[in-house]
């Protein structure tokens, strides 16, 4: 008969049953199995091994050399086993294992990210998070490519992909973000037909791009006289601040105190908000971003603001 190299692991935890009760019913009871089903498991893994385990009696089963040599290793590979299978949980249930998280400064000051970044460490303490800063229009591309898992990224600038998932997580009013001696820091909220005439500062057209100029220029009814554009959200409010434009930006930037910087309310007829998107990986198998992106999105409903 030709023997299997490869030793059931089912038939190991068998054999340690008996080796430690040393009385086959006991074990038996012990794995909640028929005796002779346990003594045919037995049998099976002796024939395997190619010699005796035990020395049975009527009394008692005592361990041979060999089975007292496996008893060991026998051990050590159940323990390995059951080592393993608990690591693979703790992975699928996102217990562990590492979620990078590329965002813009917009989406720090919404309170959202802060908000799901403590929630998830309560939650998987054990999971490693990465944080990296980066420009809205590059965030599609570093979740398609890997280098980041997840992304916190306008509304705006995202152009729709069937790899992404994307999953709402907030939506807030605009303000409009002014030099405080600009002419329209004079009136208590600033409506479109204002801002006609007036230089606009935006995120690079790649970016904010068509759709968003094209809804200002609608809603303002004129081309503005130049548009300026800017990198990250500490430029655009600086060239505000230096008299270059006026900047439409989301409500939680007022926090964002720039030296002679305003800020207005934009009060348009249709009601106009600045999205926040969390981007993912349509087919995404890690379980602790998958665990992140749950998370987030779950506490979304519960959070989202446009006041």
């Amino acid at each position: 008969m030709v023997r299997s190299n490869v030793v059931d692991l089912r038939h190991l935890r068998y054999f340690l049953a008996v080796a430690e009760e040393r009385h086959f019913g006991r074990a038996a009871q012990r794995l909640h199995i028929v005796q002779p089903a346990l003594s045919m498991q037995i049998l099976a893994l002796e024939d395997e091994i190619g010699g005796a385990l035990f020395v049975r009696t009527s009394r008692r089963v005592e361990l041979t050399e060999a089975g007292a040599l496996l008893v060991v290793e026998a051990q050590r590979a159940v323990a390995q086993a059951e080592r393993a299978k608990a690591i693979v949980q703790q992975s699928l249930r996102g217990d562990i294992g590492k979620v990078r998280i590329g965002y813009a400064g917009n989406a720090i000051l919404t309170g959202k990210t802060t908000d799901h970044l403590r929630a998830f460490r309560k939650a998987h303490p054990a999971a490693e998070i990465e944080l990296r800063e980066m420009p809205p229009s590059r965030q599609a591309e570093a979740v398609l490519t890997g280098e980041v898992d997840v992304g916190y990224c306008p509304a705006f600038a995202l152009k729709v992909d069937p790899r992404l998932s994307v999953q709402p997580i907030g939506a807030w009013s605009l303000v409009v973000a002014m030099a405080e001696e600009h002419t329209l820091a004079a009136h208590r909220r600033v409506t479109p037909k204002m801002l006609a005439g007036e230089p606009l500062i935006m995120f690079p057209s790649e970016e904010a791009g068509g759709d968003v100029l094209k809804r200002l220029i609608l809603m303002i009814g004129r081309e503005p006289r130049r548009v300026h554009r800017a990198d990250t959200t500490l430029s655009m409010l600086s060239l505000a601040g230096a008299g270059l434009g006026v900047a439409l930006a989301p409500k939680p930037l007022i926090q964002v105190k720039v030296p002679r910087i305003v800020y207005r309310p934009f009060v348009a007829p249709k009601n106009v908000f600045a999205e926040l998107l969390l981007i993912g990986r349509a087919d995404e198998t890690s379980g602790a971003v998958r665990a992140f992106v749950k998370l987030a999105s779950g506490s979304s409903d519960r959070a989202t603001s446009r006041s």
